[in-house]
């Protein structure tokens, strides 16, 4: 034995697990938003759901994958534990594909160009040259992530003719004959280094690749292998429990725990019958004879897929001890419970998933602040304790919802490699503080409206009409400011900056009013420090809208990324035309609402002299 064959051994696994990882992290990223949207439509038939995880799984080439999406969208209240059951036994059906592609290296393509192009010498090649073709060239949208899956395949086809070279060589020493001889005398043995290498590996697929690498050698029989693969099978749903297990909702845990119990079930299954059928003598043709990539697959196959007919009616038995091994949680009191719960890093791996989520969040989020907001105004008009105390309430449910989103994209960032994942990132960890400080101003208004309420103090009929001005330019901001995030709708992100110019002109002209209603008497004094702070709260909310615009702009315009609040300082500098027209138009509107507003309120007052003169005339 030479140390170079082991190093030329090992090398070929590096290159095998990390074609693997990479074909599977690229297909994942590319189909996450579609496998969520076809797992949501899974119904109770168990037997369809059951196509759906074997089809997820042939795609992704992973079952821990598929198990562990499945754990997530169960957690979040999107799938049932039940309907998870079909999907947990296709996708350890599914993971049996990437061994019937690896069974090509047993192709014999003599004499046959057409198969030529099939064996993994040739394939490895082509998806090699592929794969950099689409990535050097960027010839469409997903040109790079389809040239990253095509790399993968080549890398893993490599790996794995490395594998087989270095194998062949290490027959010489009888290692691997004294090894594989030991293990078919003792199939407890083989069962737990198939367990073993799966758990370390991570992948049931990439274990049983290993060991149809090694067949090419010629020294593996089907009474030493059958054990290993029943092996390979725990070990990996171990792996994928552990997943599913951390930070997760009891039902989440459940999918894990289910599928150890359906694996553990498939191994006591596959070895009684084995067995039995071996001591009747029905595998005496099969028993001692050497296998090669195609029979490991095929038995792989024939295991799974036999187990899964046997085991998927009485799927609801390890349904029911899920729930006696994993108790349910204390319930917890929140209106937001299921959009705080789809937060789940097991998503993580898939970022569509993880990115839709967050923006669902936000999306109630930003809802819930605007509610607030519009509450606080009516407190303005007729003060209710209730009513704010139910402002109060949900205050607490959007700082809760900020903390975990914040978390949650924090701990998510690392796992993102797309650009354009990191942007959707960067724009939503940017606005869930602005959707907070949008709460935040909600409860202030709601403080002072409390304020006047206590001190038996009211705002002048003046003061209310131009308030009702004010609030009416809130309103449209904040609706330009929803369009604007939930569409991503750039014309609607550039409707903000002059409302945000025209608000701030309101409030000036609103104090200045103010002082002169204060000199003449017809303000009280007391209300000038509440109503100078509601003006300040109206144009800060203002402020926090302008953030949300500037954080979609740069999310659609990168390069603003360096110099946004330049870009925008410059819009307001009166420089640009479309936003000087856009500006004078949202202006004149407005100060017009005023300018009718406050003649009304003159023709209440002067009403109501006369009617006050005309009394005093009929008394004397």
């Amino acid at each position: 034995m030479d140390i170079f064959n082991v190093i030329a051994l090992f090398g070929g696994l590096a290159m095998f697990l990390y074609g693997m990882r990479l074909m599977s992290d690229s297909l994942k990223e590319n189909s996450s938003g579609a496998l969520k949207r076809v797992m949501e439509r899974v119904t109770d038939n168990v037997f369809k759901a059951f196509l759906v995880g074997l089809l997820i799984t042939a795609l992704i080439q992973s079952s821990t994958a598929t198990i562990v999406i499945t754990a997530g969208l169960v957690g979040a209240g999107i799938l049932s534990l039940r309907q998870s059951l079909g999907i947990i036994i296709g996708a350890n059906v599914g993971t049996t594909v990437t061994g019937q592609i690896i069974r090509l290296l047993d192709l014999d393509a003599s004499g046959n160009s057409f198969l030529r192009f099939l064996q993994p010498s040739t394939l490895a090649p082509i998806a090699l040259i592929v794969g950099i073709v689409l990535i050097m060239g960027h010839f469409f949208k997903n040109s790079r992530s389809i040239g990253n899956i095509a790399i993968g395949f080549g890398i893993l086809f490599s790996g794995l003719l490395n594998m087989t070279g270095a194998v062949n060589t290490l027959t010489q020493s009888g290692m691997i004959e004294r090894l594989f001889t030991n293990l078919s005398d003792s199939p407890v043995i083989g069962y737990i280094t198939g367990a073993g290498v799966a758990f370390v590996l991570q992948s049931s697929s990439a274990t049983i690749g290993i060991l149809q690498a090694i067949s090419a050698t010629g020294l593996l029989q089907f009474k030493s292998i059958y054990a290993i693969i029943v092996g390979i099978y725990l070990g990996d749903c171990v792996t994928t429990a552990i997943v599913c297990y951390i930070g997760s909702k009891p039902d989440a845990k459940r999918v894990g725990i289910v599928n150890i119990l359906f694996n553990l079930g498939k191994t006591v299954l596959v070895l009684v019958v084995v067995t039995i059928v071996h001591h009747l003598g029905l595998l005496d043709g099969l028993w001692n004879t050497t296998v090669n990539s195609g029979i490991i697959a095929n038995t792989n196959t024939i295991f799974n897929l036999g187990c899964a007919l046997v085991l998927l009616p009485v799927m609801k038995v390890f349904e029911n001890l899920s729930r006696k091994i994993v108790k349910d949680a204390p319930v917890e009191e929140s209106k937001y419970k299921s959009v705080i719960d789809a937060l789940n890093p097991v998503f993580f791996n898939t970022p569509a998933i993880a990115l839709q989520s967050c923006y669902n969040l936000l999306c109630t989020q930003f809802a819930a602040a605007r509610s607030n907001i519009q509450k606080s105004f009516r407190l303005l008009e007729k003060y209710d304790a209730d009513l704010h105390a139910e402002i109060l309430r949900e205050e607490d449910e959007i700082d809760s919802m900020t903390d975990y989103a914040s978390k949650y994209m924090i701990n998510f960032l690392p796992h993102l490699r797309n650009q354009y994942h990191v942007s959707i990132m960067d724009q939503y960890y940017k606005v869930t503080s602005e959707f907070e400080h949008l709460g935040d101003h909600a409860v202030n208004i709601a403080d002072h409206a409390k304020t006047l309420n206590t001190s038996n103090t009211v705002l002048s009929a003046a003061a209310q009409s131009e308030l009702a001005v004010l609030k009416g330019a809130i309103h449209e901001i904040l609706d330009e400011s929803e369009l604007t995030f939930l569409k991503r709708d750039i014309e609607a992100a550039g409707r903000i900056e002059p409302l945000v110019q025209v608000i701030a002109d309101l409030t000036t002209v609103l104090k200045r009013n103010h002082l002169k209603r204060m000199s003449t008497g017809e303000c009280n004094a007391f209300a000038d420090s509440v109503y100078s702070d509601l003006l300040n709260e109206f144009r800060r909310i203002s402020s926090v809208c302008s953030n949300i615009g500037i954080a979609t702009m740069v999310r659609v315009y990168p390069e603003l990324a360096d110099h946004e609040h330049l870009y925008f300082d410059r819009l307001h500098s009166g420089d640009n035309a479309a936003f000087n027209e856009a500006y004078n138009r949202v202006r004149d509107h407005y100060f017009a609402q005023m300018s009718t507003e406050t003649s009304l309120v003159k023709s209440s007052l002067l009403s109501d002299e006369a009617m006050t003169s005309d009394l005093e005339a009929s008394i004397q």
